[in-house]
């Protein structure tokens, strides 16, 4: 990344927007980088490094870090730096239960007022999720990134007529939280469960507007997986 393109005819209103623009590229980038597990949970970040990765100045990697530590992926530690946050079954245990707890929410309203079209919805996310590859055709120890994005917009179709904002972004938090310990469990997950028959299982019910049955298959893909990781944490 540059600052090149700017010429003397550059207002400062506008070199405020590049430099903004530049410290959400570094902010994106390290989230992904962080939820993949690319950067592994526990790991120093080493500020200096970044700056010659980007090059960026070390202002756009702090207020990066600054966002994502707000954000709870990120731990600053005064004389000590930054750190990815680290990972536990003991905080995976919570995210989960809270996670339970608001996708239900967001069902049940979704169930709710949801339409025609918001059914249609879910079945072409299930089809699209249903033909993707779950894993690296070269390593099945790494998550395709298609699925990755096909799982996350099935399960956003799931509670996209919910019409909570606030729910909604909530829901998308612990979503992403939960993101770096689904990757740790591929390479124990194909083993022990069949994860496309979960998802069907949970549009089924959906569909079919049956909230009680809906609640308990999320809930229980949920805990499904923790299980998994857990197993693998310990």
């Amino acid at each position: 990344m540059h600052l090149n393109h700017l010429d003397g005819q550059t207002s400062d209103t506008d070199m405020d927007t590049v430099a903004r623009t530049i410290a959400n590229d570094v902010y994106e980038q390290l989230r992904h980088d962080i939820i993949s597990c690319r950067m592994l949970p526990g790991s120093k970040i080493n500020i200096q490094a970044l700056v010659q990765k980007y090059e960026v100045s070390l202002g756009a990697v702090r207020e990066a870090l600054s966002k994502l530590s707000a954000e709870g992926l990120v731990d600053a530690k005064a004389q000590r730096g930054y750190t990815v946050s680290d990972v536990s079954p003991e905080d995976l245990a919570e995210l989960t239960d809270a996670r339970v707890r608001i996708e239900q929410e967001c069902l049940k309203l979704a169930i709710e007022k949801g339409g025609l079209e918001w059914e249609t919805d879910i079945v072409a996310a299930l089809h699209r999720l249903s033909h993707t590859p779950y894993t690296m055709p070269d390593d099945p120890a790494v998550l395709d990134q298609r699925w990755v994005k096909a799982h996350r917009e099935f399960h956003r179709a799931l509670v996209s007529a919910c019409g909570n904002r606030w729910l909604l972004r909530i829901r998308g938090q612990l979503y992403d939280q939960s993101e770096r310990y689904r990757q740790l469990s591929v390479p124990l997950a194909r083993a022990e469960r069949d994860v496309a028959q979960e998802h069907r299982n949970i549009a089924d019910a959906v569909i079919a507007r049956d909230v009680a049955r809906a609640c308990a298959a999320i809930a229980s893909h949920m805990w499904t997986t923790t299980q998994i990781v857990t197993t693998g944490l310990t």
